[in-house]
């Protein structure tokens, strides 16, 4: 079964039910003062899965459905059925905690400051995708297609411009470490995958 899917269901699922409990938003939220005082490390985690609003699920989620099946089913190739599984959960949910890191060092002692989101996670995954097949093209809507490098520059750009407008509870810093996470580990998991990305690109230069 496609863990992909999986996640998409969980996220959905969660961010619902989120939405109708407020307690249940305040107790899995990303609040970095409640981890330092009270040692909720969960939140690291837990704040994965839950979304501020429609908008913000379905980018994220829209995001996971075109990137997350290639890298799935690249890593269920060259790991195996099971394995593969693995590693593909493993970068998602490394990518959820490691890029909230730099906010917790930030806001630690920040009692107003909470985000939330699958960003950190989601991202991790589109720069893996990336990392793996830079001139795929991805159809937005069906509608508007191109290279998958194209799109997470794109991505990228949006989170730079929503994280200084800074009017949500939404981490859009963690897209950033995340796509460094996604890179990084991206590597460690495929080595090759370097001289497959440089040549892809090359072969695609207009001169």
């Amino acid at each position: 079964m496609s863990l992909t899917f999986i996640l998409i269901g969980l996220n959905v699922v969660i961010s619902l039910y989120a939405w109708k409990s407020p307690e249940f938003m305040q107790s899995w939220v990303f609040h970095p003062v409640s981890v330092k005082r009270n040692n909720q490390w969960y939140r690291f985690l837990t704040s994965g899965f839950l979304h501020a609003d429609w908008g913000h699920l379905f980018f994220n989620m829209f995001s996971l459905y075109f990137f997350g099946a290639a890298v799935e089913g690249l890593y269920k190739a060259y790991f195996g059925p099971e394995m593969g599984a693995v590693w593909f959960l493993a970068l998602f949910v490394i990518g959820v905690i490691v890029s909230d890191i730099p906010t917790y060092l930030k806001h630690q002692n920040d009692h107003g400051y909470y985000s939330l989101g699958a960003s950190g996670g989601v991202s991790t995954i589109i720069f893996a995708s990336i990392l793996y097949s830079p001139m795929n093209e991805i159809c937005l809507y069906g509608i508007i297609c191109m290279p998958g490098i194209v799109l997470g520059i794109l991505y990228l750009i949006y989170s730079y411009y929503e994280a200084k407008k800074s009017c949500d509870n939404v981490n859009h810093s963690a897209h950033f470490y995340g796509a460094v996470v996604g890179i990084v580990l991206g590597l460690i998991l495929v080595p090759q995958a370097a001289g497959n990305f440089m040549g892809e690109i090359l072969a695609n230069l207009p001169f």
